[in-house]
């Protein structure tokens, strides 16, 4: 079977190594990469500690408006299905490159086997909602992380093709340790247990420079150090919103893999609106703060780990005090190799 992998950004490219390691053992993979995220420390560095093979598309779209990055996407997406004629395509989480690959198989009639399918915020303001949902309407697997994604699926009438094989990044936090070595805490000069980790990239939180402001303030005022990486999207509205400097928070440049797994296990609490670190705070027993009113992985939530605080400043303080989680931790999302799953899914159900 051939399969034409599609990835843009940093998750995808943890969930695509950890499934091209498998797939690639029976199967012939081509990969291809949009180029969403492009500069080195967003994509390259990760690329390369995660061991993911070279991509054999890069299509160098970077940044532009959601239709600009999309359109530019689809032509070079739908170009390397007429070379390559796929059996089928596999597309990975919410991201434009998600949504790009998933029209143009299905333009063309590839199978779509959609990764992380389900989630919901039931947030319609997201550009990550709409990507999801309009892609789990046109794949014909849809990997599910929990049984409440599919639950999601049933509501909106999707029955078919649903599966529930847990996540392929609970996979790569598990190997870290045995795979990588970090100096991050040398190079900071951070102690674990001492230092909070914030990250920011939703543009709900970005794109206005005031809610922007604001966050930041709320995290200067917190009476112990923050270390936040910057991502691209938020770097330029700091620099816009005139925020370079801040006491208290200590502004790093995006890390590799390694060295932001090591950051967030020895973190004493996280603070993000990233779904991804949601869950890798959970796996590593690390107490969650998420800055959004909603989140897609409630799991979390319910289990008593992650507190949704929104951009409000008493919230997020009083949380940052006084948040203890309960002592146990059901596990979630990880319950056997979604990786194996994934590909003996699509072996039974051969193109």
């Amino acid at each position: 079977m051939k399969v034409l992998s599609v990835v843009g950004a940093r998750p995808q490219f943890i969930k695509a190594a950890v499934l091209s390691r498998t797939l690639s053992r029976s199967h012939h993979e081509v990969l291809l990469h949009t180029g969403q995220h492009y500069d080195d420390c967003m994509s390259g560095q990760f690329l390369r500690e995660l061991a993911l093979p070279t991509a054999d598309y890069e299509l160098g779209v970077g940044s532009g408006t959601h239709a600009q990055q999309t359109a530019k996407m689809l032509i070079g997406i739908e170009e390397a299905i007429v070379r390559e004629q796929p059996d089928a395509m596999v597309v990975f989480g919410d991201t434009n490159s998600t949504l790009a690959g998933a029209l143009a198989a299905a333009k063309v009639g590839i199978k779509i086997a959609h990764v992380e399918a389900g989630l919901r915020s039931f947030n319609r303001s997201m550009p990550e909602e709409v990507n999801r949902v309009l892609v789990d309407h046109l794949a014909t697997w849809l990997f599910c992380p929990s049984g409440s994604s599919a639950k999601n699926l049933a509501t909106e009438g999707i029955f078919q093709g649903v599966h529930v094989v847990g996540d392929l990044m609970a996979e790569a936090i598990e190997s870290v340790d045995a795979a990588f070595s970090s100096t991050v805490f040398e190079r900071l000069d951070l102690q674990p247990q001492q230092y909070l980790l914030a990250t920011i990239h939703r543009a709900e939180n970005t794109d206005d420079y005031e809610r922007l402001k604001f966050l930041l303030a709320t995290l200067a005022s917190i009476e112990e150090p923050v270390v936040l990486p910057v991502h691209p999207r938020t770097k330029q509205a700091i620099s816009k919103a005139g925020l370079a400097e801040l006491s208290g928070i200590q502004f790093i440049d995006p890390v590799g893999y390694a060295d932001m797994v090591a950051l967030e296990r020895s973190a004493r609490m996280i603070l993000t609106d990233s779904g991804g670190v949601q869950k890798e705070a959970y796996w590593l027993g690390v107490p969650c703060l998420t800055l959004r009113e909603e989140t897609e992985w409630t799991e979390t939530v319910e289990a008593g780990w992650n507190v949704l605080t929104g951009v409000d400043a008493q919230r997020i303080l009083k949380a940052v005090r006084m948040f203890k989680p309960p002592s146990e931790r059901p596990t979630l999302y990880s319950e056997g190799r979604a990786s194996d799953r994934i590909v003996a899914l699509l072996e039974s159900d051969p193109c």
